[in-house]
């Protein structure tokens, strides 16, 4: 069966072609590559044994895509194709609104005029906003979120809502809470373009010396320590949920399907918390420096993930620490293919 997966050289986007090659899936991927490398692809090979089908473009060119579909029985996508920056979102959020809904809009525009059904959506816990108590269900009121990042994934939840119920479409939202680590090979990890954005990606750089100071925003938050808390999923669980729910999908006897599942390992932990652990892991300093809140970002979120493991029968089995180590040998690989 040939899955479509746009972003498929991403950071959780590369791992997830990996588990789905591994259960026996043909890839197909399409990547502009604005936010991965084209090694991305020999490391997946490498790994699997098997080169994906990759095509480097943007989504928004409707014309490659159409020949994509023509070339292929596609027969399900996996979405991460996206900008995923909060705080590049609050300054540039017309960038964000263009790219990921206009890329989603297109893909789907195939679906329905092929007739093709299962398609995975990579959504975020930030369309719950800051949520009013903990841990956080599928049946938490959804609020407006905090940023433009996250209103697209909110705006993309309600576009394949209408697509799903329409066009009698099977369709999962996944609604992840924070993707950290590495493969265990060390060939993947996440990638960042210039300045981290996210914690792990700026930790593991100031560790290695690439940045002076990690940069931590905001130690008056109503938290035990001051920093903002986040539920932290080790990457490669996550990639195996996608597997999951598009198996659940594919073999589904209902036409049309919706299914909506929170992915996180259902505890929180602050700032300062993934520092020390870091720094425990590894056996390495981290020197940082508060800064003033960040525009977009909300006090505290951790999942509950219990729907999922009953679903799918997944559940985030790697720790913190864990998951941190293999951060660490991801940021060794780089140096030592960068020399």
């Amino acid at each position: 069966m040939s899955i479509l997966v746009t972003g498929g050289l991403g950071y959780i986007g590369s791992h997830t072609v990996v588990e789905l090659i591994n259960h026996n899936f043909d890839v197909i991927i399409v990547d502009d590559l604005s936010n991965s490398e084209k090694f991305i692809l020999d490391n997946i090979e490498e790994i699997t044994g098997k080169r994906p089908i990759f095509y480097p473009f943007d989504l928004r060119r409707k014309e490659l895509l159409k020949q994509v579909f023509d070339a292929h029985d596609i027969e399900g996508c996996i979405n991460f194709a996206a900008s995923k920056a909060v705080g590049e979102s609050m300054v540039k959020p017309l960038d964000y609104y263009e790219n990921n809904l206009f890329s989603l809009i297109n893909v789907l525009q195939e679906f329905k005029e092929r007739n093709i059904s299962n398609f995975i959506f990579s959504s975020s816990c930030t369309v719950y906003g800051q949520a009013d108590q903990m841990p956080i269900d599928e049946n938490t009121p959804l609020k407006e979120p905090e940023s433009t990042y996250g209103k697209t994934k909110s705006f993309g939840e309600d576009i394949l809502k209408d697509f799903s119920k329409a066009y009698n479409k099977r369709v999962s939202l996944l609604r992840y809470f924070n993707p950290i680590g590495a493969h265990p090979s060390a060939l993947l990890g996440e990638l960042p373009i210039g300045i981290p954005n996210n914690l792990v990606p700026y930790v593991m750089q100031t560790a290695a010396g690439i940045r002076e100071k990690l940069s931590v925003w905001g130690d008056d938050y109503p938290t035990e320590d001051g920093t903002a808390v986040r539920d932290y999923i080790y990457v490669v669980d996550l990639a195996k949920a996608h597997v999951a729910a598009l198996q659940k999908l594919i073999h589904s006897d209902e036409e049309t399907v919706l299914d909506i599942y929170n992915l996180g390992t259902g505890k929180g932990s602050s700032v300062l918390e993934v520092v020390k652990a870091f720094e425990l892991a590894n056996d390495v300093a981290v020197p940082y420096q508060i800064c003033p809140r960040r525009e977009g970002d909300i006090t505290i979120a951790y999942a509950n993930a219990d729907k999922a493991e009953k679903e799918l029968n997944w559940k985030a089995e790697t720790t913190l620490e864990e998951a941190l180590k293999t951060t660490w040998e991801w940021q060794k690989y780089l140096k030592d293919r960068n020399n």
